[in-house]
């Protein structure tokens, strides 16, 4: 088995991976508000991207959603947003569902959540009764005990292996245990339900990547402001030098984070805005050395890569597709100067010659002219000077089957509909993502860019641009 290390502020388990929830108090700036549809100002930076080394590494399959085990009846501040998304109910025969999963090839799924630690597993002789939750507010967490049936388990793991999914369990760590009147959990773990359900899996051929044993913490932070973006930098640093220090194996993994307790805020954790947040995360976590990010949730709560009433993609769907299919396994040194409202992250393409470069703008007033300095490549088509050269980017779409000279680039670029950034409607290179009326994700199409040009970021846009004319010995 994998050994996996999950971030976690009360404590480190190994062979299991455990929860790190980022938690986050969304609070929405009167520039949030603002139309991105102004000129406002423009301002010229430039990023630095060092190939010297190859600064961490992810895994191919770095991008990861949970599947959670809350009922119909979880509700939070008066809204229950969680509907028929449990993995007791979630319609696995949707068609959109299929397809987006399928889309990812493959797309890692932990399966888990709070509720984690009430599931009992229905394997032979335990339990007498395999009853759902029943929302009980003397009840710890409000939900009686749960149990998962052998035959759903069944159905779940036969979806996943045509969905062709990456599966992770979270175990129930509280099994045996007693939880005193401070919330703490006292006695010793009682693996015996655990052993039945693993020995299950493996007699009925099962294919389970990882198992996990929960636990998870608190951070409030917001998602526009830079200086709160960069502290948590911090909890990855210190655990990478943790795991840098002990010589141990493991490997760091963010086991759940959905920004946002609660079940996440509509309009807000399920709208363009949050492609801010969750990509600066991607990009910061992987420069780190974490292995693999599981966002909080796939379906299911506010905070759905996909919607939870109809599985239609939000936003951070297509953010994460785009990551899955452009950002290669080795981290680049990246550096941006100019402006603190530009992150910048760059990866060795993913299945290509180059580099990806992301490239998030949190001002809503200023549009961005990025050049691109590099130390260290080992080959360059032409130089990348981009010295008195009029702001430009051409939307000028390739078709499918032309071919990219090293003279051009691929840029997609992510804007709101109608620049408001609460809109659950994200456009690529000015049209509208949508699936089609028989559930197809869409085709990710990029804009064709000249090398002589500018990186040209938008008020409030995120650009993911894939350079094949930067080349360095690292991606190779």
């Amino acid at each position: 088995m994998q050994k996996i290390l999950s971030y976690g502020m009360c404590s480190l388990y190994l062979l299991f991976c455990t929860c790190f929830w980022l938690y986050w108090l969304i609070q929405i700036f009167s520039a949030a508000s603002h139309s991105t549809t102004g000129l406002g100002n423009t301002i010229e930076g430039v990023v630095l991207i060092n190939g010297t080394t190859c600064m961490a590494r992810i895994d191919d399959d770095f991008v990861c959603a949970t599947l959670d085990w809350w009922p119909p009846e979880k509700c939070d501040y008066g809204t229950c947003s969680w509907g028929r998304t449990s993995l007791l109910n979630l319609d696995l025969n949707n068609v959109i569902l299929m397809n987006a999963i399928r889309a990812f090839s493959p797309l890692k799924i932990r399966l888990g959540g709070t509720l984690q630690d009430k599931v009992i597993y229905d394997t032979e002789g335990n339990p007498p009764q395999c009853s759902s939750f029943v929302k009980n507010n003397s009840e710890l967490l409000g939900f009686s005990q749960g149990c998962l049936p052998m035959s759903r388990w069944d159905e779940l793991n036969i979806f996943f292996k045509k969905a062709g999914a990456v599966v992770v369990f979270g175990l129930n760590e509280l099994s045996g245990k007693t939880v005193d009147s401070q919330g703490s959990a006292i006695g010793a773990w009682n693996s015996s339900d655990a052993e039945s359900l693993i020995r299950y899996t493996v007699n009925k051929g099962y294919t389970i990547h990882g198992w996990e044993l929960g636990v998870d913490d608190h951070l409030i932070d917001r998602i526009l402001d830079p200086s709160n973006l960069d502290s948590v930098s911090q909890t990855f640093s210190s655990l990478r030098s943790i795991l840098k220090s002990s010589g141990t194996r493991a490997v760091a993994w963010v086991g759940e984070a959905g920004g946002a307790y609660n079940s996440g805020h509509h309009l807000v954790t399920d709208a363009f805005v949050f492609s801010f947040w969750y990509l600066d995360q991607l990009g910061m976590a992987s420069s780190f050395d974490t292995k693999t990010y599981c966002r909080q949730s796939l379906v299911g709560g506010n905070y759905g890569l996909l919607d939870a009433s109809t599985l239609v993609p939000n936003p951070d769907y297509y953010s994460a597709l785009l990551w899955h299919r452009l950002m290669g396994r080795n981290v680049l040194s990246t550096n941006f100067s100019g402006t603190n409202k530009i992150r910048a992250y760059a990866h060795c393409s993913k299945k290509k010659q180059g580099i990806t470069l992301l490239l998030i703008n949190l001002d809503g007033n200023a549009t961005v002219q990025v050049h691109v300095s590099t130390e260290n490549a080992t080959s360059l088509s032409t130089s990348t000077s981009q010295e008195n050269q009029t702001p430009r980017t051409r939307f000028a779409t390739m078709s499918r089957g032309s071919k990219i000279s090293n003279i051009t680039r691929e840029e997609y670029h992510l804007t709101a509909k109608d620049g408001d950034l609460h809109s659950q409607t994200m456009l690529l290179n000015g049209k509208i993502l949508a699936i089609n009326s028989l559930g197809d994700i869409p085709f990710l199409e990029p804009i064709t860019v000249n090398q002589s040009d500018p990186i040209t970021v938008a008020p409030f846009s995120i650009v993911f641009a894939q350079i094949p004319y930067i080349i360095f010995s690292v991606c190779n």
